[in-house]
């Protein structure tokens, strides 16, 4: 047990860094882009790259981590990849540049966290922590950062928004140069080959699953704010808006391990598809703040529960010689691929439908719900490489 403390607070300072950087991304970068002379469509283009980039990013660095070991030297590489090549945004103007300009800081910026994620798991398994008392930082970050940046990057020079988050990933790469190390002790558990897992219709089902909850956020993190903002909201609405949703994120992984104990990843993986149809079904319905605040405390579910239930999947069905490349085939198409098409049309139907878009994530919930029952029958609650799957 000895450092469990010291290994908490580090884990918790580079979520809290990373998220800064995401703080600021998430609610606020279209309107960056807009500010660039974009369309809509153009943006959605321009938003869905940075997703897409996780296909080949994300795999690829998963197999060189179980390969050789040393997640932080490839976290502080990362970070120093992502912090120069983000500064090409103040050079690229047109459509074609800043598309390669995103290609470039995301495909450093997107790996850093399903690479710290897996580090996180790892030491959570070692040392006996729990995943979402060190994860809820981030999502605190988030709060503060998304929440004081709509106090004045609404009305402030666009290029603003761009020098907060340089300013997040300087941090960002303060954070990862202190986060410690857990090199993988040589063994036939580095070498089992990937194919095994990808053969388990349990975990395709669970990709799926995770996939479609991820892609039913598209429209919210992409146009929610040029929404809101065209309706009258104010910046400081908007931004408590985004903030409102995360504080109740950060409630339910402060109960993660009571909420995992008593329903299981399976249960909350397929509670977020219900939650996702009803949140989306409000924000299509309306503007009005007294509605979207209630509706807000939704992300709770949609994204926390669907999070929380997916690590502790990662964590109980995998086997530790394949965590860093299952995190990477996770995320490069739970939160690369399938969201990264979802965002390509996000664009265009925000564009044709306006806030009537919504309706089309809310679909989408349904059927991530409809997938999870399934996934809930097949998985015991064990690994599921080299065991029945049940």
């Amino acid at each position: 047990m000895t450092g469990r403390p010291s290994i908490t607070l580090r884990l918790s300072f580079y979520y809290a860094a990373l998220f800064s950087v995401i703080g600021i991304q998430l609610p606020y970068w279209p309107l960056y882009l807009s500010s660039k002379g974009l369309a809509a469509a153009e943006i959605g283009w321009i938003l869905a790259a940075s997703y897409l980039v996780k296909a080949l990013t994300n795999p690829l660095l998963g197999h060189i981590t179980d390969r050789h070991g040393g997640r932080r030297k490839g976290l502080i590489i990362l970070a120093i990849l992502s912090l120069s090549t983000t500064t090409l945004f103040f050079w690229a103007d047109g459509f074609a540049a800043v598309l390669l300009a995103t290609l470039l800081s995301s495909a450093a910026f997107t790996a850093m966290l399903p690479l710290g994620d897996s580090l996180t798991l790892q030491s959570a398994v070692r040392h006996r922590l729990d995943y979402g008392r060190i994860r809820l930082w981030g999502s605190l970050s988030f709060i503060v950062i998304s929440g004081l940046a709509g106090q004045f990057l609404i009305d402030a020079p666009r290029s603003a928004i761009l020098l907060s988050c340089l300013a997040g990933l300087v941090l960002a790469l303060l954070a990862a140069a202190q986060l410690p190390d857990l090199p993988q002790a040589p063994g036939k558990s580095r070498q089992q080959p990937i194919g095994e897992l990808l053969s388990r219709p349990v975990f395709l089902l669970f990709l799926a699953v995770c996939s479609l909850m991820q892609a039913s956020h598209m429209i919210y993190y992409g146009f929610a704010t040029l929404h809101w903002h065209a309706a009258g909201l104010s910046g400081t609405v908007i931004g408590g808006l985004w903030a409102e949703g995360v504080i109740a994120e950060v409630v339910l992984f402060a109960c993660g391990a009571r909420l995992i104990a008593r329903f299981g990843p399976g249960r909350l993986i397929a509670c977020a598809g219900i939650a996702g149809a009803i949140r989306w079904a409000v924000l299509a319905a309306t503007t009005d703040p007294l509605f979207l605040a209630p509706a807000q405390l939704l992300h709770a579910f949609t994204f926390g529960a669907g999070h929380l239930g997916a690590m502790h999947f990662i964590m109980r069905a995998i086997p530790a010689g394949l965590s860093a490349r299952a995190q990477g085939i996770y995320s490069a198409v739970t939160t690369g691929i399938v969201p990264g098409a979802a965002m390509l049309m996000s664009g265009r139907l925000y564009q044709s439908l306006g806030g009537y878009a919504f309706l089309v994530m809310a679909s989408l919930s349904l059927a991530a719900w409809a997938l999870a029952q399934p996934m809930r029958r097949r998985w015991t609650g064990g690994l599921i490489c080299g065991h029945q799957e049940g």
